[in-house]
């Protein structure tokens, strides 16, 4: 996976993410069914953030980003800001 396979990932969220606000505004899904999806969609989207950091800062100390690795949502959930 290159940087730019994780960019139209990301990009591929946004649109997932505006796409069901969109549904939410036009009421064809429950609040409870969004903010579920919505919460599931901000992991993923934290992950692939994340996975391309981390192959970035490989690029930028001359490792391989190849060896880099999606990490759990539990452990991308766990950072402290």
């Amino acid at each position: 996976m290159t940087d730019q396979d994780i960019l139209a990932r990301i990009s591929q969220l946004v649109d997932d993410e505006h796409a069901l606000r969109a549904k939410a505004t036009a009421g064809e899904i429950d609040p409870v069914t969004e903010r579920k999806q919505l919460a599931e969609l901000e992991v993923m989207l934290d992950q692939a953030w994340d996975l391309l950091r981390q192959r970035r800062a490989r690029q930028g100390s001359g490792e391989s980003p190849e060896e880099t690795e999606l990490r759990s949502p539990r452990e991308v959930e766990g950072y402290l800001q």
